[in-house]
């Protein structure tokens, strides 16, 4: 086993562990803290697959960014010792069908496509190009995975204002 393999691994493991620990940890520090080492190992499968302006935004903006304001939103509400509710079996009946429809519909979709390499060469990589594959709504374009993920923070943050405010009242 070559050591980009192993280094592989490694990323995969930790990403599929602290994002179960994250999802099932009752205590709201712990879960943000795993979160942020979900992100983090994210960031390096992306610069493994030489997305290194991905692996950029990843680490600055989620990781440095939206994960610090949950933590910091978490501690200043003093919410640092709180634990969450234990979910009911319905919202874990839910949650595990819902899951394995998502993982159903992924393998579904994954698992038919063959994955050749590329004969391209490589684009160069200047601003411009960086630029326009931002704003671009292409194939190589970045649009919709942007609006998309803004969405998804969108949804969390209301979420983690709503667990603050709840205990207030």
């Amino acid at each position: 086993m070559t050591g980009p393999k192993i280094i592989f691994y490694i990323l995969a493991f930790s990403t599929i562990l602290f994002s179960l620990l994250s999802v099932f940890d009752r205590r709201i520090l712990r879960a943000a803290i795993y979160l942020l080492f979900v992100l983090v190992a994210i960031a390096g499968l992306f610069y493994m697959m030489n997305f290194q302006f991905l692996a950029a935004v990843q680490l600055m903006l989620y990781a440095g960014g939206i994960v610090v304001l949950i933590i910091f939103s978490i501690l200043l509400t003093s919410q640092i010792n709180s634990k969450l509710d234990a979910p009911k079996l319905m919202q874990l009946v839910a949650a595990s069908l819902t899951a394995l429809f998502g993982i159903g519909i992924s393998l579904y979709t994954i698992l038919p496509y063959v994955f050749t390499p590329s004969e391209a060469p490589a684009l160069e990589v200047n601003m411009r190009n960086i630029g326009l594959s931002l704003l671009s709504t292409g194939d190589q374009g970045y649009v919709l995975p942007f609006e998309v993920i803004s969405i998804l923070l969108l949804a969390a943050l209301v979420g983690i204002i709503f667990i603050a405010k709840r205990s207030r009242t």
